[in-house]
């Protein structure tokens, strides 16, 4: 604690002139700026983009396994990442918070907290837009990568393997990630202005604007004052529920024929809640449109979406984990992070069962393997290999047929 403090002195001292001599580069993760208060964070398909790539993190469990893919249960990595990572939240809105972040932020961070002894304490992410990364090249707080964390109106300097980084979307540096919602700003305000459009258009009781017809002339104040008074008037729900609109003598109020067919309106919003969700690598069927598909293939759109969306997100996390939360000891012994996708994965009941049977059958599940992916408990004399006993190696092929069987004369 002393080292670090006496680093944050020494950057608050030198920031100053680091930044005119350019020996200091800050990276700064907050990009509210752009936004105006009509950003879109309320628009349905980009939360429900948010909401299916965060919960399919959140169900998904990670594992610690060594170079045999075997499973390592006595790391004291394990109960903080399958069950408890901090005193605040489990480990499934862990991964839900990290994967909104990283997505809603272009980053996601967590710090590494270790007790004096050494020890892992907890996983605590921290809020994305309070964070600036520093490239120290002068060596003014112990060069390299650190995290600057400002925090009401207090700044913490985190070495970078104090904090785990993961970035969104694609990044142009390769230090930070970049938030979809900042790269489709303009198309998701488009979405946000239509909805308010058909929900202005409710509110009229799906009356589009009118013309209205008058004998004699007004002068700009009247006209005003007239077409308020009809505005309230047509407001009124007494008025709406009878869907009689009383119109002065002399006057006519002549509705323009607006068709959203016409404009082919609802094709539109539709061409471009697709163009989102293709952003952030979500599958039409996944928002309910199964206009090109059906429940019949939708297992095989679930495959197409963890390989060609979660696959990547889900390396990052490994490789991240797995350098920041083992030792280089660990890691050169093949110590690594592993998510378990099975859940993902499964088909129907039919599916399932003909894919164990075949496991077992060519020795690749011992039954209590398999029992476990069923759900059921092991048995005794489960743990081990069952094949056919016909099968043979290549080079002993046919020699079940010679004489005494296949023993030398």
């Amino acid at each position: 604690m002393k080292i670090l403090n006496k680093m944050k002195k020494k950057f608050f001292k030198n920031e100053a002139e680091a930044k005119e001599n350019n020996t200091l580069l800050a990276f700064n993760t907050s990009f509210s700026n752009l936004f105006n208060e009509k950003t879109p964070d309320n628009n349905v398909v980009y939360y429900t983009c948010l909401k299916i790539l965060s919960e399919s993190l959140g169900k998904l469990t990670i594992h610690l396994k060594d170079e045999n893919n075997k499973k390592i249960n006595n790391h004291e990595t394990n109960d903080k990442l399958k069950y408890k990572p901090n005193n605040i939240m489990n480990a499934t809105i862990f991964f839900t918070l990290l994967e909104y972040q990283r997505n809603h932020f272009g980053n996601a961070y967590v710090y590494i907290k270790h007790g004096i002894d050494g020890k892992l304490e907890g996983l605590y992410p921290l809020y994305s837009n309070c964070m600036s990364i520093l490239i120290d090249n002068a060596n003014i707080i112990g060069g390299g990568i650190k995290y600057q964390y400002s925090y009401k109106g207090k700044n913490f300097i985190f070495d970078e393997n104090e904090i785990i980084h993961l970035k969104g979307g694609i990044s142009e540096n390769g230090i930070l990630g970049i938030s979809i919602r900042e790269k489709l700003a303009s198309t998701l305000q488009g979405i946000t202005a239509s909805q308010n459009y058909l929900n202005n258009l409710y509110e009229r009781g799906l009356t589009a604007k009118g013309v209205l017809k008058y004998t004699g002339d007004l002068n700009e104040k009247n006209k005003k004052e007239l077409i308020k008074k009809i505005e309230t008037f047509m407001k009124d729900k007494e008025i709406s529920d009878f869907g009689i609109l009383p119109m002065p003598f002399g006057m006519e109020l002549v509705p323009l024929d607006l068709k959203l067919t016409d404009s082919q309106f609802f094709e539109l919003k539709k061409y471009t809640a697709l163009q989102i969700a293709g952003a952030f690598g979500i599958k039409p069927n996944q928002l309910n449109d199964y206009e090109k598909s059906s429940y019949a293939n939708a297992e095989m759109q679930n495959l197409t979406f963890y390989i060609d969306t979660l696959l990547y997100i889900l390396k990052q996390y490994e490789e991240e984990f797995t350098y920041k939360l083992l030792t280089e000891k660990e890691r050169m012994q093949g110590l690594r992070f592993e998510f378990n996708v099975a859940s993902l994965l499964r088909g129907d009941l039919k599916t399932q069962a003909e894919c164990i049977t075949k496991y077992i059958t060519n020795g690749v599940y011992t039954i209590n393997e398999a029992r476990g992916y069923a759900g059921l408990e092991p048995i005794e004399n489960g743990d081990v290999i069952v094949m056919n006993g016909s099968y043979v190696p290549l080079e002993k092929l046919g020699v079940a047929y010679d004489k005494g069987g296949g023993k030398d004369e």
